[in-house]
């Protein structure tokens, strides 16, 4: 098998990623686990079905019973009644239970007869159907059939959904044992921000990258937002910003302040404290100035100002390295297929603005890594590798 070549943004995010350890673990009742990470495999205490049980109302019947007769409307007896939650029941000879869907399946029985296959009186009933078309194992769902004892039924890394609750709760104690939250902090660096609401002039903004990825985090559930602040364009408050947050979090998520200019101080201020950065700059657009970064055991990552490389770069180079540090396991992204894509290329990594169709995505045709307008139309974006133009299928995040 041959593996995909890694590019420079691949290798950057790796590089980094092998720096950074995974946070411990922690025991939270079953109910609140939603969104979190589980720590360890999860085993089946059990077998499912942990007996057989019946997959219809009906009635359970040993059809050996039954074939020594030719009339299959000769009426049969009804000897008891099987609900979910009893303990199976035995079969009488030439009798047949009244059963209920998840109920056990009576010791003896080898078939479920639908009760729409029947014809019902007090005490008895008739079959329908012919007795040549019911066979052994009938509507019965067998013990084990879903998984044995023993067997591995969640994967360690998991990001719990709606969909593996059900399986927490059928194979596990009330509580469970996962990776504890990402603690994320969030800096706006910038004398020209006000807060949203706030009355501007004409030579400032107000700010949209800090609602922006609170709102991103917001749908991490492995990750909590724990610090946020605002930072002035100079070296000592940029220092000090920054180590407060550094003494509260796991990642500390810095926009704007990262490039070449006289006002950039991020990359100094993490200097100053003793930081490693990793990388800084990447053949990507929007975002090329983004930054990654240790100091000590902690992670910074710094954005660029502007709100679309923001939210770009958050997910494509902060995301995968947070994912990794709260030890869940990675998933293949989505690829999508672009409708009437344009010839355009660039010779870095483009990640372009698209809306979804019925039969993949359309580029938005967007104003720049500023305009915030149209990524608001947007439903998501698109990688578009190096040199490449076409119809894809590219990797695809949604908003």
């Amino acid at each position: 098998m041959t593996l995909p070549q890694l590019d420079e943004v691949d290798l950057a995010l790796a590089k980094l990623s092998d720096l950074c350890e995974t946070v411990a673990d922690e025991l939270v009742p079953i109910q609140q686990s939603f969104g979190r990470i589980l720590a360890a495999p999860l085993l089946a205490d059990r077998d499912s079905p942990a007996l057989d049980v019946s997959a219809m109302d009906g009635y359970a019947i040993r059809i050996a019973d039954w074939t020594q007769f030719a009339d299959h409307q000769k009426p049969i007896q009804v000897c008891g009644i099987a609900s979910a939650g009893k303990p199976p029941m035995q079969l009488e000879p030439n009798a047949a239970v009244q059963i209920f869907t998840g109920a056990c399946v009576p010791l003896g029985a080898d078939c479920v007869v639908r009760r729409e296959d029947t014809v019902e009186e007090p005490g008895e009933f008739s079959l329908k159907v012919p007795l040549s078309s019911l066979v052994a194992g009938q509507n019965i769902r067998r013990r084990g059939e879903n998984t044995n004892s023993g067997r591995v039924v969640l994967f360690g890394g998991t990001e719990i959904s709606t969909a593996s609750i059900g399986t927490l709760a059928s194979f596990c104690r009330s509580t469970i044992s996962v990776r504890r939250q990402l603690r994320v902090s969030i800096l706006n660096s910038g004398d020209e921000i006000l807060e949203p609401g706030e009355a501007v002039q004409d030579w400032q903004i107000r700010n949209s990258n800090g609602p922006t990825l609170q709102s991103w985090l917001s749908n991490l559930k492995w990750a909590s937002m724990v610090h946020y602040a605002k930072v002035k364009d100079d070296l000592a408050s940029s220092q000090l910003a920054l180590q407060q947050a550094l003494e509260v979090s796991d990642v500390v998520l810095v926009t704007g302040g990262i490039s070449a200019g006289d006002t950039d101080f991020i990359p100094r201020a993490i200097g100053s404290l003793g930081g490693e950065i990793v990388f800084h700059g990447l053949p990507i657009r929007p975002g090329r100035p983004v930054l990654g970064a240790r100091c000590g055991s902690k992670t910074v990552f710094g954005l660029p100002g502007n709100p679309v490389s923001t939210a770009v770069t958050a997910r494509v180079i902060a995301q995968p390295v947070m994912e990794r540090m709260a030890g869940r396991l990675l998933r293949p992204t989505m690829q999508l297929p672009l409708i009437e894509p344009d010839e355009k290329r660039l010779s870095l990594v483009w990640y372009r603005l698209i809306r979804l169709e019925e039969n993949g995505c359309r580029l938005v045709d967007s104003k720049g890594s500023g305009d915030y307008v149209t990524m608001a139309q947007s439903d998501g974006f698109v990688r578009i590798p190096a040199g490449l133009s076409g119809s894809g299928p590219w990797k695809a995040w949604l908003w």
